[in-house]
């Protein structure tokens, strides 16, 4: 790993919601709504090590943002 935390974001675009890691030219995956998404966006980062993730409004706005197991969640506060 380069330091860099291990990130997918799940956000809308015109043929559903797309889960995607910064800075890759493709989707992982693209799925009818938004739950099904995430549930895969959590399942995608747990394989991976675990790592944070982001979930975007329509509006492309972070509306959400979860550090899944066995990641470690960058701030020290509880929640």
């Amino acid at each position: 790993m380069t330091g860099r935390p291990n990130t997918r974001d799940v956000s809308k675009r015109g043929d559903g919601w797309a889960v995607t890691k910064p800075g890759a030219e493709r989707a992982s995956a693209v799925l009818p709504t938004q739950a099904e998404a995430v549930s895969r966006a959590k399942e995608i980062l747990a394989n991976d090590g675990g790592g944070e993730l982001r979930v975007r409004g329509k509006n492309g706005q972070v509306r959400e943002q979860n550090t899944v197991p066995p990641g470690s969640d960058p701030k020290k506060s509880k929640g």
